[in-house]
């Protein structure tokens, strides 16, 4: 049956637009006006994509068996001290599944890859978040329950999500309708700045994750003595921001790729092991917030401020609707147009690419992908 699937082409770095080029990544390029047949169809073929989808997609049903384990073995209607739990198990579940889609279909047009990864940086700033949630309920340090930065460290958690949402949309083509319009990039953009853009996109997660991270860092790192919460539970927030760590040095670097361009183009480039460390650490976070969870809870009940409904999926809920409305005036203006042929004479206009001689004309390139 396999053998009646004609898989898409691949193509190298030189014949795609510069839009959808990868650093260092010099093969395994899927068409960039492919169908949502084409993509769907990548996903068992070999692209510079393919793991990327893969390390994502698996392990959100993961999170969501141990979130409906969770629902299933707690009275989750009545207990409001597992509800910081569900919310990070759901962002748990929401991240890397929106992750997984991004990739899988950012590939149709140049406008649906910006909002692909709208969505991507939107469901990145929701798990966020929800870290922010749970490190409330359940890891802030003894010494610091009660204390006026714990009593407003949610609502301003909820401020950076939609900080964070905004810059890293704002990272890839500027400011709607006053820097790029109808589609057309006037000014800013990744294609014209890619370095400025990596640098706002990097400021972009690491603003909320140190924000969210001081009751952690404080507790593991400069707390000594009474009120500093040293259980076994510190070995596991150990690995986990190690890993956070590691993930920041491959954004950043594109090591391994950078070293040996085109020798990481499937397997093993930085994007991939971003995406493992991401998880894995994301795995030991999770372990870590489940044993405070229940080591700390008679403490926690006895002395923290009540968890409530507002902050947690009240929370939760403000902030997927911020990250919504940023994510529609970002995208409005890409949609002003409709007519996917004008798209493409812009995307080549904005963001040509270079052909080889043995590759094909640019205009039959940029037709309609047809199997």
């Amino acid at each position: 049956m396999f053998s009646l699937i004609r898989l898409p082409r691949i193509f190298t770095v030189h014949q795609v637009p510069k839009a959808f080029q990868e650093d260092s990544i010099i093969s395994g390029y899927r068409h960039p006006r492919s169908s949502a047949t084409d993509c769907i169809l990548s996903l068992f073929q070999l692209t510079n994509e393919t793991l990327n989808i893969w390390t994502h997609f698996l392990p959100t049903w993961y999170f969501l068996w141990k979130l409906l384990t969770v629902v299933l073995t707690h009275n989750v209607r009545h207990d409001a001290f597992i509800w910081p739990l569900l919310v990070f198990l759901a962002s748990c579940c929401v991240y890397p599944f929106t992750s997984s889609c991004a990739h899988t279909f950012s590939t149709m047009s140049a406008r649906a890859r910006h909002v692909c990864f709208f969505f991507d940086y939107a469901a990145l700033s929701f798990y966020s978040l929800a870290s922010a949630i749970t490190y409330s309920a359940y890891v802030v340090p003894d010494v610091w329950v009660g204390s006026a930065f714990h009593q407003y460290y949610v609502a301003v958690a909820v401020l950076n999500t939609a900080i964070c949402t905004g810059l890293a949309c704002y990272s890839r083509l500027g400011l709607p309708f006053l820097q790029y319009n109808h589609g057309f990039v006037k000014r800013f953009s990744e294609c014209q700045s890619p370095k400025l853009g990596k640098i706002l996109r990097v400021a972009a997660f690491a603003y909320p994750y140190l924000f969210d991270n001081i009751p952690l860092f404080y507790r593991i790192f400069v707390c000594a003595g009474e009120g500093c919460t040293d259980n076994e539970t510190n070995s596991l927030h150990y690995c986990h921001t190690a890993l956070a760590f590691l993930t920041v040095v491959l954004f950043i670097t594109h090591l391994p790729e950078r070293l040996a361009p085109g020798c990481f183009d499937y397997f093993g480039h930085s994007h991939q092991l971003f995406h493992i460390c991401g998880i894995i650490g994301t795995h030991f976070q999770m372990e870590a917030v489940q044993l405070d969870m229940n080591v700390r809870r008679q403490w926690l009940l006895a002395h923290a401020p009540p968890i409530t409904f507002s902050n947690t999926f009240g929370a939760a809920l403000l902030s997927v609707a911020l990250s919504l409305i940023i994510i529609s005036v970002f995208s409005k203006a890409l949609f002003l147009t409709t007519s996917r042929k004008n798209e493409s004479k812009r995307t080549m206009k904005t963001c040509p690419p270079k052909l080889s001689s043995s590759s094909r004309s640019r205009k039959e390139l940029l037709l309609p992908h047809q199997n």
